[in-house]
């Protein structure tokens, strides 16, 4: 009886032992998936849409926002000269796994009123990963078809966490029930590096428009 017992057990644990390293095998290529394979997909597809929406510009025909797709772009000077992101209509998931994501409610890039847009800091190609180290002063850059629009920011998204719940700085004028007369900007994104409900938020105000015209 002890002598056939043995090895069963033995056998067993060795089982149990290979599935929990199967199973760490695959939750390891899974975290490798989110954080290095979204991201190379996703810079390619910002790539191949930064390139398509230039060409769209050069038809008389306006790019008008359409859910999921890109049409406007935008560059962050302190981020480097070369970066340059695409931002698509919509903030779910697959909105934000194509770039930056603009929030339909809010207004266009120069229009009177609030024109935000949300960013992941990791995966799907961290357009915003290095969001929280804009300071008061720095400038955020939008290109549409016809104009440029630069905006100055008014503080540091370290300076202000609010939870999903705060819809507030997603308002035309954010916290105010008035009529906007300026065109401002709100950038958001999580507040921290891995999974959060918090968001970091930054506000910056049109400071200068040069039409390509």
């Amino acid at each position: 009886m002890t002598g056939t017992a043995q090895p069963t057990g033995r056998r067993s644990l060795r089982v149990a032992g290979i599935v929990l390293l199967l199973a760490g095998l695959g939750l390891l290529g899974w975290v490798g998936w989110q954080y290095v394979g979204t991201g190379v997909v996703a810079n390619r597809q910002m790539d191949k849409a930064e390139g398509a929406l230039r060409d769209e510009w050069k038809t008389p025909a306006a790019v008008k926002p359409s859910t999921g797709k890109p049409f406007v772009l935008i560059r962050i000077p302190k981020f480097g000269a070369d970066w340059e992101k695409p931002v698509v209509e919509g903030v779910d998931a697959d909105d934000l796994a194509r770039g930056i994501g603009h929030y339909p409610h809010t207004q266009l890039p120069g229009q009177p009123g609030n024109f935000a847009i949300a960013g992941h800091r990791v995966t799907h190609g961290s357009p915003f990963r290095k969001l929280l180290d804009l300071r008061k002063g720095d400038q955020v850059i939008v290109e549409t078809a016809d104009a440029v629009y630069t905006y100055e920011l008014d503080g540091s998204p370290r300076d202000l966490t609010v939870k999903p719940t705060d819809t507030w700085v997603l308002d035309p004028v954010p916290g105010k029930s008035q009529t906007p007369t300026r065109s401002i900007i709100t950038l958001t994104t999580c507040q921290d590096l891995f999974h959060s409900q918090d968001r970091s938020v930054a506000f910056g105000h049109l400071v200068r428009t040069t039409n390509k015209s």
